[in-house]
């Protein structure tokens, strides 16, 4: 974990482009950190207490300054599981207000229960899911620690609850997981129309620098975006025609041309059950 500084006042580190599991402790998604006049806000909790921990120390080791904010981009579990330690700092938690639903659903104590097993013993029965302090509803430009931040719900998108938090002093902008960069993006039961409407907004920013939930920070935001947004594209038109033509899943999968993805990153892992999601999603889709 070595943060990289972007811009003035914005780091980030970077996760690995792979699967969570205990020899990485869960460290598959980027956070953020932000060091103001006053104080640091982080963005995002990365995956697990222990990691967190270490995100803690390694801010300690740039300023003495206290966490006193953490925003979240969503509640997925690889960007908060590591709440609880900024909570426990004291830190004011700040997420899109649909997080309230995710949070508080049976599929949000399920996928705990299962990672105390899989992420043992980084995740493990003193793991446990933190809300929000306050939960926001639409666009808002506050200041921090004389910075302006500007939160932009972009949901829903690759989750409900997406937000993207733009820095104007230092154009940057963290766009939460609606970027993957380098590696084939988790899609799940994402609403993709909306994602790729989304990333056309996040473009309007202006942003010099993009900071994307996976993968490496970008200095070439409209090139950068387009490996996530083109995927989702191709997504849609394959699984939807196959879909229209009621082509079942399996073969539709087969004949599909997946070369353009095939050598990046979790594609086996995940492609599948992106195309699949996608199909089931064009079936219902209205036009």
């Amino acid at each position: 974990m070595v943060p990289q500084q972007m811009s003035a006042h914005c780091w980030y580190v970077q996760g690995l482009s792979a699967l969570g599991s205990p020899k990485n402790q869960n460290f598959i998604s980027n956070a953020g950190f932000v060091v103001t006049g006053d104080s640091v806000v982080v963005i995002d909790a990365l995956g697990s207490p222990a990691l967190a921990e270490r995100l803690l120390a390694e801010i300690r080791k740039i300023t003495p300054k206290p966490v006193k904010t953490v925003i979240l981009t969503h509640y997925h579990a690889d960007h908060v599981y590591g709440l609880q330690v900024f909570k426990d700092q004291g830190a004011h938690i700040i997420a899109q207000q649909l997080g309230r639903e995710y949070l508080y659903a049976q599929t949000a104590a399920l996928r705990l229960q299962a990672s105390r097993t899989d992420l043992a013993p980084w995740v493990d029965d003193k793991t446990h899911l933190v809300p929000a302090d306050e939960w926001i509803d639409g666009r808002q430009e506050r200041t921090i620690g004389g910075m302006s931040f500007v939160l932009q719900p972009v949901g829903p998108a690759h989750t409900p609850e997406d937000l993207a938090i733009y820095l104007p002093a230092d154009k940057v902008l963290y766009s939460g997981d609606l970027v993957f960069r380098s590696r084939i993006p988790y899609v799940g039961e994402a609403d993709s129309r909306n994602w790729i409407a989304s990333l056309d907004k996040l473009l309007t920013f202006g942003a010099e620098v993009v900071i994307p939930g996976h993968g490496e920070a970008s200095h070439e935001a409209r090139k950068d975006m387009e490996l996530t947004r083109s995927y989702l594209i191709y997504l849609r038109k394959t699984m939807g025609q196959a879909a229209q033509d009621m082509v079942p899943f399996d073969q539709a999968y087969k004949d599909t041309d997946w070369t353009d993805w095939e050598a990046l990153p979790l594609f086996k892992a995940a492609n599948r059950m992106n195309a699949y999601n996608t199909y089931l999603l064009m079936e219902h889709e209205k036009p």
